[in-house]
């Protein structure tokens, strides 16, 4: 048992009267305690559920990505004009709603936009559909690559991804407290702010609750991170919704800490007001193959939407009509399309100079 850890414990679990916040370095020590089984199990399911209940501060977040920081992957700073976005996604997936992030990576990295997704496989606590099933689905199986693999990757077409379980493993036993209290701990919120990269990124997360977004913007103040998006998205990710307006926290620029609040409203650039629902996996794919095809449908339309403001936002485009114009060029004209083929041609390369991973399991 850790002495240390327990006295972490009783802070933000002693109740409503008497819980106390922890410190960005309490917070980060504890992060890390849990992440290399330092503290106990019982210690840390019940630390995991009473930060919850407690609810986190930005302050103990920052914290935490200290911890991420310190001990998780990185991606190294690639020759680009332009700062690395790190999209910020839940990793417990979708359930109701069809994804479009892995479009909207496609089509930005199609213009020279550099793209950062990480993400793990089906996860608690909704087993909702991952992103990298999705990008299997497209004949790119990220799930291989050890960490220098993924840089040759992104640094040769723009895009990469952080698999948890092949570059940051020392996550794994906290996703199985998760499924054993079924709720999602405040590392869950912790994690769409994280940003496994070493170079001038632009952090873009989704959000569900409005307190989310607030702890978001103090976390990321005093990580001194000036360039981010949050988005009030689909399921919580950064998928612009169509069945209501979109509520956005920008920051304003890059020397500035203000903070501007935009509302896009899908009708008011000519968008239907609804939401692609989620099929099977294989209906997903194959309603991303005729988006990449440029055939009009409704999950066409929810890529123009996300394209045309991602291409704004990330300067490529000096407003939204002007960046919707572009994104349906890039998705009709097949350069999108061509983006995947590239990333395809090259993973599958890549992968086949990666050893076999030889099993220890003895024979039964």
């Amino acid at each position: 048992m850790s002495n240390v850890f327990r006295e972490f414990l009783q802070k933000v679990g002693s109740g409503n009267h008497t819980a106390e916040n922890l410190t960005r370095a309490q917070a980060a020590t504890a992060t890390k305690m849990m992440l290399l089984g330092e503290a106990t199990p019982a210690q840390i399911g019940a630390f995991l559920i009473a930060h919850r209940i407690k609810r986190p501060t930005g302050e103990e977040l920052a914290g935490m990505l200290d911890a991420y920081d310190e001990l998780g992957p990185k991606l190294q700073p690639i020759a680009s004009g332009r700062p690395a976005i790190a999209l910020g996604i839940p990793y417990d997936g979708r359930t109701r709603t069809a994804p479009i992030s892995p479009v909207t990576a496609l089509l930005l990295a199609a213009v020279g936009q550099p793209v950062i997704m990480h993400g793990g496989d089906r996860l608690p606590t909704k087993y909702g559909l991952p992103l990298i099933d999705i990008w299997q689905g497209l004949g790119v199986d990220w799930t291989t690559l050890p960490l220098a693999k993924t840089q040759q990757i992104f640094e040769q077409t723009g895009i990469g991804f952080i698999y948890l379980p092949q570059h940051f493993p020392l996550t794994t036993s906290i996703w199985e407290y998760r499924d054993q209290l079924g709720k999602r701990p405040p590392l869950a919120t912790m994690e769409l702010i994280w940003c496994p990269y070493a170079g001038d990124a632009h952090v873009i997360s989704g959000f569900v609750h409005p307190p989310t977004e607030g702890m978001f913007q103090i976390a990321l103040g005093l990580r001194g991170v000036t360039k981010f998006t949050l988005v009030k998205g689909l399921e919580g990710s950064c998928d612009l919704p169509r069945d209501r307006t979109a509520i956005i926290s920008l920051s304003a620029s890059i020397a500035s800490q203000e903070v501007e609040r935009l509302h896009l409203v899908p009708r008011d650039y000519g968008f239907t007001t609804k939401n692609v629902p989620l099929g099977t996996t294989e209906e997903l794919v194959a309603e991303i193959q005729e988006v990449l095809a440029g055939k009009p449908g409704e999950l066409m339309q929810t890529a123009l939407w996300n394209g045309g403001f991602y291409l704004w936002r990330s300067g490529i485009c000096p407003n939204m009509p002007e960046g919707l114009a572009k994104a349906e060029e890039l998705l009709t004209t097949g350069m999108v399309a061509a983006k995947l083929q590239e990333l395809i041609q090259l993973v599958n390369s890549v992968s086949a100079d990666v050893p076999s991973r030889v099993s220890t399991t003895s024979p039964k």
